[in-house]
């Protein structure tokens, strides 16, 4: 069926939540385990029937957050999911304290279990009310956003539309592009503060009123991590500091000098190369066609996927006024497909979505396809991340489809920029923690904690006094700061393996491919270190790892380095 012709209706969330109550008690007197599966699974089709109608309204409120009705559909949502989401997982709480739960796990999977019990610890009754203020406020961030409308060169651009000027090879015009963004930015500093303000607080008191001293620990449990630990993730950022910072400033040293610019500032960060950097050819729907083609010769089963995805309208991806910003990818779980969503501004992003998003779509067409418990359908977020990445580069023999004779200088950016990305994401990380460590602290505090970050984990650059970006507010443009806390850290896990990917690529094509394959094939049903392991690669919370990886892809860059500009 095709997205525009998919029906909606508000769903009665009522009677769904007395069918939650009702197969809550079938599983609590159930007489066996038997009786126990058979109302889970009764869950998980209603599970899919209410996902689907919010994911419906969902996409259609960011393709244009002007629409009223939608608008208000997304609201309702926001107050309501929290309740019916306790119901819900009242179910798994039902389940895990079940006598027959060892023959469940038998039946469904020890880490099927697992992932109910972090999932039934992520909420409580007590704080219902806190989260549905919290899906208020991201929502509120949204919209904000969404509804830039920045005067530059003459025209009327949202933050998307005017990614192409900070890459453009005129120095003065980056500069004034990063100026009039700024500028928009610190037009509305007091709402975006008040909003964080807000969040922080709102997610600390949910955070103590179930027993945690700050909300970093909860954090952790929503976004389902499981099979490592805080202390993991902190001995990865120190690994980032220490063994891939100093590989990322020699190659922004690197680039600078081929750009010739002698004291780089931050308008020059996105700027590659000195003729211009590459840009894909063509206009969006020729774009969209490369992409179709490059899917179709990839592999039969990407064939396969692309051409379902174009023939049932499963993409919006052009920048337009009103429009969510950012791209995402999303499943509509009744009809067994995925969802693309981005903002096309003429740069080589439009590439990356082509990869990065279709990487998730296709993950998530395979894994809809398999007999398994939709509770593994999906592994946890940075092991999604692993497919969308890792697209990005086993993709490389068709990037000529969308470059041309760019095509080298597009890939040697993108390696760099996949380097570069590990710093940043991990700083995001950081910023939060200690943003939620200590949620007192001021918002002229926490850019002061912003700025001294950026000396660590991005000493290379200077910020030459732009409005927003010069005074350590440049966090606020972050979308999940504000509408996913500590998800982004997650990129940065992902990105780990898909370098891994890339070197393993570099060696052996069909091998990495098939790597992939097996990955995808394996959805959820193993935790992020027993993929990372499953594919042959070595850990990111392995001491050495991110020295290894850093120093492979940094040989590999001034390599091509070297090629283009000898």
């Amino acid at each position: 069926m095709k997205f525009s012709q998919i029906p909606y209706t508000r769903p009665d969330l009522a009677a769904a939540a007395a069918a939650y109550e009702d197969i809550t008690a079938r599983i609590r007197r159930g007489a066996s385990a038997g009786e126990v599966l058979e109302q889970f699974r009764r869950a998980e089709q209603l599970d899919a029937q209410l996902d689907t109608a919010y994911t419906v309204a969902y996409i259609r409120n960011t393709v244009d957050t002007r629409d009223a009705f939608y608008a208000a559909e997304q609201q309702f949502f926001d107050e309501n999911l929290p309740a019916l989401a306790d119901k819900q997982l009242d179910v798994y709480r039902a389940v895990l304290a079940s006598p027959f739960r060892a023959e469940l796990a038998d039946a469904l999977g020890a880490l099927a279990l697992e992932k109910m019990d972090v999932a039934a610890r992520a909420q409580s009754p007590a704080v219902l009310e806190l989260m549905a203020r919290e899906n208020a406020l991201t929502t509120e961030y949204q919209k904000l956003y969404a509804s830039a409308q920045i005067p530059f060169a003459g025209r009327t651009l949202t933050v998307a539309q005017l990614a192409p000027y900070k890459e453009d090879p005129s120095r003065s015009l980056r500069r004034e592009a990063l100026e009039a963004e700024g500028t928009w930015f610190d037009e509305h500093r007091k709402e975006f503060d008040e909003l964080y303000e807000e969040l922080v607080h709102n997610r600390t008191a949910q955070a103590r009123a179930m027993g945690y001293e700050d909300f970093c620990p909860l954090g952790a449990i929503r976004m389902g991590r499981v099979g490592y630990t805080l202390a993991d993730m902190a001995a990865y950022r120190g690994q980032i500091k220490r063994d891939v910072v100093p590989v990322a400033a020699g190659l922004k040293a690197l680039q600078h000098r081929r750009t010739g610019i002698g004291a780089p500032k931050f308008y020059d960060e996105a700027f590659a190369f000195p003729d211009g950097n590459a840009r894909p050819t063509g206009t969006p729907e020729e774009i969209l066609a490369a992409g179709r083609q490059m899917y179709r010769a990839l592999s039969p089963q990407t064939a396969e996927f692309i051409d379902i995805m174009f023939e049932n309208e499963l993409f919006d991806v052009l920048a337009k006024p009103g429009k969510a910003p950012g791209g995402y990818c999303t499943g509509l779980r009744a009809y067994k497909m995925p969802f693309i969503f981005s903002n096309f501004n003429g740069t080589s992003g439009d590439v990356d979505v082509l990869t990065h998003e279709a990487g998730h779509a296709f993950a998530d067409y395979v894994s809809a396809r398999l007999e398994i418990p939709d509770i593994l359908r999906q592994p946890g977020m940075e092991s999604c991340e692993i497919h969308s990445m890792s697209m990005e580069f086993l993709t490389s023999d068709y990037h000529r489809l969308f470059f041309g004779p760019a095509t080298a200088k597009y890939q040697l950016a993108h390696a760099e920029d996949a380097l570069f990305f590990l710093p940043y994401g991990t700083m995001v990380d950081e910023f939060q923690h200690e943003v939620y460590k200590n949620p007192a602290m001021t918002p002229a505090e926490r850019n002061g904690v912003w700025a001294a970050l950026e000396r660590q984990y991005r000493p290379w650059i200077d910020f030459d006094g732009l409005p927003f970006y010069g005074r350590g507010a440049g966090w606020q443009r972050q979308l999940h700061i504000y509408q996913t806390a500590f998800y982004y850290i997650d990129y940065c896990l992902a990105q780990t393996v898909a370098l891994q990917f890339f070197t393993a690529w570099l060696h052996d094509k069909q091998d990495a491919w098939n790597r992939y394959l097996a990955l995808v094939n394996a959805a959820g049903t193993k935790t992020y270190p027993g993929l990372v392991a499953a594919a042959g690669f070595a850990s990111p919370f392995a001491p050495g790892t991110m020295k290894t990886v850093a120093r492979a892809v940094g040989a590999w860059c001034e390599e091509q380095n070297r090629a283009l500009f000898p």
